[in-house]
């Protein structure tokens, strides 16, 4: 062993099983500490002092503390910047390295380089594993040696370095030390926030609740996922996004069984975060701007009616009820369905003309399982400005949508309940429907329920213009 004592500092990892930091300190060093921040550098950015995600993570670390204490160790929880306290806690435990999993996002890449200069003037050192992705860096390459920027090559790259190597769990048993430090997790009044039901949306929390969703996946979705993760209201998804996000559960695990099972489908949706990650860690100005530079001379619609109509996509009140019915869900429980997040972003950017990155700002404060990856990887394939994105010149229509993906409303009329009584067809387009059945069905369009903002095919041929002139100029 290299050293006598060691910390390690979980993050987007709260788990004690597969866990590639806490393995290779277990390994490297006689006696190994666990720590978790709460970093006010990031609670105090978030906009509301009521944060599913923020409730998620606590309840998360709670039970990660009592697995760690189960173990003969502690989780040492301190509350502030986490670039001070890390070298304080390090400092103070006598350490001679600290061990944590990679980040990729800029901010934490940033944050990092900043914590390993300070623990190096410390005499201590600062190990990175790989931990939430299979490949990182450099390892998916062109054979011009270069990050790929197409999906379908990248993928295919990616299968064929794929190794059982690459996807077998990191071996983290091994006794762990608490030490006089230790503290009982903080309350979330004491962090500064208030309760919120952290099953909203199917997200159970912790260790245990990724592996009650996990299990039930496997048991009753897993093998019909390919034919029904289109439908909305169907339950046929993972679930799982958000224990993906936080590190509940070990990504090799899931990439073991979508193998096991033949699950192409499945596994491809797990080779796309892989690929957005790389993305944002190879071309970190995806982050604030296009991945391709010409669209960022798109001239996007401001001003008052802008804002109003950004404000009703926000709120679920666009007249289109599976934009309304997605974004209603995802305002009362902090997850949407992939095929929604697709639909009510090209509307945001192609039917009301607004800028992509407030759409993704939108989503980053409400989604469970925001990552800056995959969020800014969705947002830029919606507007056809990213890396392998939708191309400019298809436009979803948001009515075929409906009427393809919810054909009978049953999702639209569990989360826009002014349109229970509306029968399809005339759920999808309720403005078309004539006074005397508004009446018949109680919704009189306009009164209670909104007109849609925006025409459809009008939108499409701004859309189409605004897109040619930037491309034009580029």
């Amino acid at each position: 062993m290299k050293f006598d004592k060691a910390l390690v500092w979980f993050r987007r990892d709260l788990r004690d099983d597969d866990h590639a930091a806490l393995a290779t300190a277990l390994a490297e060093a006689r006696e190994v500490y666990c720590a978790f921040i709460f970093d006010r550098d990031i609670l105090d950015a978030l906009p509301e002092r009521k944060d599913r995600r923020v409730a998620f993570i606590h309840a998360s670390v709670i039970e990660l503390d009592t697995a760690l204490r189960a173990r003969g160790g502690a989780l040492l929880i301190r509350q502030g910047h986490a670039t001070e306290e890390i070298p304080r806690l390090a400092l103070a435990l006598g350490v001679q390295a600290v061990f944590a999993n990679r980040d990729y996002e800029p901010q934490a890449k940033a944050r990092d380089n900043d914590i390993a200069s300070r623990l190096s003037a410390q005499g201590q050192a600062f190990y990175l594993s790989k931990d939430q992705v299979i490949f990182e860096q450099d390892e998916i390459l062109t054979q011009a040696g270069r990050p790929y920027s197409v999906f379908t090559p990248y993928k295919n790259a990616w299968l064929k370095r794929l190794t059982p190597y690459d996807v077998s769990p990191w071996p983290a048993d091994g006794a762990l030390a608490s030490g006089p430090l230790a503290t009982c997790v903080p309350t979330l009044a004491e962090l500064g926030f208030s309760p919120v039901d952290t099953d909203a949306g199917k997200q159970q929390t912790g260790m245990s609740g990724a592996r009650r969703q996990w299990a039930a996946f496997q048991e009753d979705r897993l093998q019909h996922y390919d034919a029904l993760r289109d439908f909305p209201a169907v339950d046929a998804v993972s679930h799982l996004s958000t224990h993906l996000r936080f590190g509940t559960l070990s990504i090799r695990e899931l990439v073991r069984a979508a193998q096991a099972a033949q699950a192409e489908v499945w596994l491809n949706e797990l080779i796309w975060r892989e690929f957005y990650f790389m993305i944002l860690d190879q071309f970190p100005h995806v982050s604030g701007h296009a991945f391709k530079a010409e669209y960022d001379d798109i001239q996007w619609e401001q001003g008052p009616e802008a804002n109003e109509h950004f404000a009703a996509w926000c709120e679920g009140r666009t007249g289109y009820p599976l934009i309304d019915a997605a974004m209603r869900q995802l305002n009362d429980s902090g997850w949407m369905h992939n095929r929604l997040r697709m639909v009510t972003a090209s509307f945001l950017c192609k039917d009301l003309g607004i800028d992509w990155r407030r759409g993704e700002a939108y989503f980053a404060a409400q989604l469970n399982d925001f990552d800056q990856a995959a969020n800014n990887g969705g947002w830029q394939w919606a507007a056809s400005s990213g890396c392998d994105a939708q191309p400019w010149f298809r436009i979803f229509n948001p009515v075929t949508q409906s009427q393809k993906f919810d054909t009978e409303g049953v999702f639209i009329r569990q989360h826009v309940p002014e349109l229970c009584r509306v029968l399809a067809p005339d759920i999808h387009e309720p403005w078309k429907m004539s006074t005397a059945k508004q009446n018949a069905v109680g919704v009189i369009i306009g009164r209670d329920y909104p007109a849609p903002i925006v025409d459809h095919a009008t939108a499409r041929e701004r859309t189409l213009q605004r897109y040619a002139a930037a491309r034009k100029t580029g």
